[in-house]
């Protein structure tokens, strides 16, 4: 029997693969790359067809592109494959450009002596009763970005299989303290109507009808640390009113980041409160 006939040793396929013996033993584990044949020793040996599915995963982790999104890539049908890269690719340039203005941000405050902060004005509204489906995260402010996209994109999927109606609005519930050094459960919602029934981690309910008090971001104001001047004014009004909180705070988004340009109002960051009775 011939080395061929065995299959390509891990080291082999690594080398002519591009990726470490390490990181092959992770995909292993991960079941994205699983070797043909493990002999009794444990050593593996791959097929010389494996070689294209691995070039693959190469390209992608040098990307970055977490474990999770690159199983999902590979499993996928060609054309649903593409349309997943895509999205992620989207959520990365859009992560470049936020932290883009959040050093653009950085500079001006380092260079003033006293920075000032544009204010926002603050609103109230009535939102009634919204059925929506929604799914929970835990993760800290580095992976925010991320798992809000994440966390839309399979939501979105549930309900256009299910022939939901929606419209661009989507929103993240923070049900916790979201800091670079901390994480917290997030939920991220859409709204819809029409039947749908909870698929894999999404959940179907109805969020409760509230008063709302929120002050609506722009595009380009969109990042961190800047967008936490919006929720120091929400909370100032709140305060000075008297009024208190009823349910956690919230980011809802108006549309894609993709559809919008700069000026564009972009997300209401909102609290919900109890108005005190008439």
């Amino acid at each position: 029997m011939t080395r061929t006939d065995l299959g390509l040793t891990i080291g082999e396929f690594g080398r002519r693969a591009g990726l470490s013996i390490k990181a092959l033993r992770l995909y292993d584990v991960s079941g994205l790359l699983t070797p043909v044949s493990v002999d009794p020793s444990g050593y593996r040996r791959y097929a010389e067809s494996q070689l294209g599915r691995a070039r693959t995963i190469s390209l992608l982790r040098q990307l970055d592109m977490p474990l999770s999104v690159v199983a999902e890539v590979l499993a996928a049908s060609p054309g649903a494959a593409v349309d997943r890269l895509d999205r992620w690719w989207a959520g990365q340039e859009q992560l470049v450009e936020v932290r883009r203005h959040s050093v653009g941000w950085l500079r001006t405050r380092l260079l003033a002596s006293e920075p000032a902060e544009p204010g926002y004005e603050v609103h109230r509204r009535w939102v009634p009763a919204t059925k929506v489906a929604s799914i929970r995260f835990e993760t800290d402010q580095q992976g925010l970005l991320d798992t809000i996209q994440r966390g839309h994109w399979e939501v979105r999927n549930v309900l256009e299989a299910a022939g939901a109606v929606t419209t661009a609005e989507h929103w993240v519930l923070y049900h916790g303290f979201v800091t670079p050094e901390s994480v917290a459960p997030i939920e991220v919602c859409v709204p819809f109507t029409g039947p749908v029934e909870p698929a894999w981690d999404v959940v179907i309910r109805v969020e409760p009808a509230h008063d709302e008090a929120y002050a609506t971001v722009s595009r380009d104001d969109c990042f961190y640390p800047r967008i936490m001047t919006a929720y120091a004014a929400v909370e100032s009004f709140l305060s000075a009113a008297a009024l208190p909180m009823s349910g956690p705070p919230r980011e809802v988004y108006l549309d894609s980041w993709v559809n919008l340009t700069g000026a564009d109002p972009f997300v209401h960051v909102a609290t919900p409160f109890t108005a005190p009775e008439a």
